[in-house]
């Protein structure tokens, strides 16, 4: 949505139809069916691409091609990932140092670990500096435990188990955070990358 109050128009992409009907409408998104690689969007056409936590699920050589072919020259393609989240030092510990790695670990799909190399992954187009940036929630520990739910490497676990791993850290977690009904800010920094598509030099004489 933050797309649609800067942009008369946003195309919204994606390879799966369940995400794609569960969106929010928009009267200025358009919605569509399609994989990164082979988006149907007339060439030549788009400002910007932006990518958000999906790069390392793309196959990168046919995805720049497309990219290129959409984007107008000076466009802008611009992708986003965070791995970590921040509330508190002890929170984070049991969620980031326990859970992510030790008891859900082994299930995380092996593109998750592009995600921890995000600014090593090959980016072909002429990269500029960006400044800061992070997503900010304020959450229960309702909320929290709803999201970490929502992780792959959780479904995966309650599939194969049969049972649900967040059970594993309930205590500790009610414990770090107090009154479960206090919100607390969680912040994810994002790790941004940012390339413009080059207007072709006429040849040298």
């Amino acid at each position: 949505m933050g797309l649609a109050s800067v942009f008369d128009r946003v195309i919204a992409t994606d390879a799966s139809e369940n995400q794609i009907a569960n969106a929010q409408p928009h009267e200025r998104v358009d919605y569509r069916v399609a994989p990164a690689e082979n988006s149907g969007i007339e060439s030549g056409a788009v400002d910007l691409i932006m990518v958000a936590q999906a790069l390392h699920w793309f196959d990168l050589d046919r995805f720049y091609r497309e990219t290129r072919r959409v984007l107008r020259f000076d466009g802008v393609l611009a992708a986003s990932a965070y791995r970590f989240f921040h509330i508190t030092s002890a929170i984070d510990q049991v969620v980031n140092d326990r859970y992510y790695d030790k008891i859900v670990g082994s299930f995380w799909p092996p593109e998750r670990v592009l995600v921890e190399k995000f600014e090593d992954l090959p980016f072909s187009f002429s990269e500029i500096q960006t400044p800061p940036f992070e997503i900010v929630a304020q959450w229960n520990l309702e909320d929290l435990l709803g999201y970490l739910r929502s992780w792959s490497a959780t479904q995966r676990f309650m599939r194969a188990n049969q049972r649900d791993p967040l059970e594993e850290i309930a205590d500790e977690l009610r414990a770090a955070w107090g009154d479960t009904k206090q919100r607390r800010r969680v912040i994810w920094p994002l790790t941004v990358r940012v390339g413009i598509k080059a207007i072709p030099q006429p040849p040298k004489k």
